[in-house]
């Protein structure tokens, strides 16, 4: 059993804000693998399934962000999970809007919701850094974090979200490299050639041969 956990706010205000861009990445996975309803269980919602051949079951506390590690600690002790089966996605101020990157281990940067998840589990877990980009001042992050995505990030957020589902069967069997591939190819994919082939220069035209001939020749010739 593996224990995936999208961090965001409960309730319908907070459903497009960029602080819930966790939830919508395990909604995503829920909704394209066939997961279980989601139920209540641990100060949260709950969805169970398959990716391959790993159960994992898919968390989003309802504890408000600022409170997660109440219902993720509920959910690692039912289930005796060790630290290594908990992946937590979450918003990343410090990445561009749709980038991702894998962390193991490490601080929490003033992320509320990971703050409180070191607070009762420490900081041994595994965490998808869901890029969001700053709003260029420390004091503007909290009104940033709570707003919606504007129109304009739909077309990448929407690249992300399904490259996460894409590569998800790839990260619960612990290829992170397959995972990282996968969401590339949704969020950067191969550029088409646009390099025409050339037409073919045409071959210049064989030269006329030289005359040598005399006037005299020439005039002779045309009386022949």
């Amino acid at each position: 059993m593996k224990l995936w956990v999208g961090l965001g706010n409960p309730g319908a205000k907070y459903a497009m804000n960029r602080h819930n861009i966790g939830f919508m990445a395990v909604d995503r996975i829920a909704a394209d693998h066939g997961f279980t309803p989601w139920r209540k269980a641990f100060q949260g919602l709950v969805s169970e399934g398959r990716l391959g051949a790993e159960k994992v079951a898919l968390l989003k506390p309802e504890t408000f962000m600022n409170l997660s590690g109440q219902s993720i600690q509920a959910a690692v002790a039912f289930w005796k999970l060790p630290m290594a089966d908990l992946t937590v996605f979450h918003d990343e101020l410090d990445l561009a809007p749709g980038k991702l990157r894998l962390k193991q281990d490490g601080g929490h940067a003033g992320h509320n919701g990971l703050r409180s998840i070191h607070a009762h589990l420490g900081d041994a877990y595994a965490r998808v850094r869901l890029g969001i980009g700053h709003p260029g001042h420390k004091d503007a992050v909290a009104a940033y974090v709570l707003h919606d995505f504007a129109k304009a990030d739909a077309d990448w957020l929407e690249d992300l979200l399904r490259g996460i589902s894409d590569g998800a069967e790839a990260l619960a069997a612990g290829d992170a490299q397959k995972f990282l591939n996968a969401v590339s190819l949704r969020t950067a994919p191969p550029r088409s050639s646009t390099t025409k082939d050339k037409p073919e220069t045409p071959a210049p035209a064989p030269k006329a041969e030289e005359d040598r001939r005399s006037p005299m020749q020439k005039l002779l010739d045309r009386f022949r």
